[in-house]
């Protein structure tokens, strides 16, 4: 498995969009008037391997998994996985865990306190559970998937939110 870099150290089709430097979700709804995202699921979870130890989570504990879909009409773009530890559900992260179908981004841009720390890049292999689970939106996943991932916090609480980018994100005008 490639470990996560802090730099996109690769050159890839999808550097445009790894490197966006705001919200991801501003950005497509730029190129997409019909943008909406599908919630896919929203539980107590435990995080992957890789979260844990970027969260500094103790291996075992439960986090809340927020999964969804940006999509332009009905086509999917990319895969949003979100890890909130328990901590932050009951401090400053409460308010996330009744969006919905809103987008996360639109709040985490949304308030000047929230600190964003730098993104984080991969190429998501077939090994990693992430390649899975945006892959069962496609009708034949590539073997690789890029991704980001970047740490945002409030109040010292971490949210971990990665976003791994589907092959018709290319398509975008």
């Amino acid at each position: 498995m490639y470990p996560w870099q802090a730099q996109l150290t690769q050159a890839s089709p999808y550097a445009g969009w790894l490197q966006v430097p705001g919200s991801l979700t501003h950005a497509l709804m730029r190129r997409c008037p019909k943008f909406n995202v599908l919630r896919l699921c929203q539980d107590l979870d435990l995080p992957h391997a890789d979260e844990v130890e970027a969260l500094a989570l103790v291996p075992g504990q439960q986090a809340m998994v927020r999964e969804v879909l940006l999509r332009c009409a009905d086509i999917p773009l990319v895969f949003a996985h979100s890890v909130i530890p328990s901590g932050g559900l009951r401090g400053p992260w409460k308010q996330l865990t009744d969006l919905g179908s809103r987008p996360l981004g639109a709040a985490l841009f949304a308030d000047p306190r929230i600190h964003r720390h730098p993104l984080e890049f991969k190429r998501v292999d077939r090994e990693h559970p992430l390649h899975a689970k945006a892959g069962v939106h496609l009708g034949q996943p590539p073997a690789n998937l890029w991704a980001r991932r970047s740490l945002f916090t409030l109040e010292d609480q971490p949210i971990l939110v990665t976003e791994v980018f589907l092959p018709e994100v290319l398509n975008l005008p």
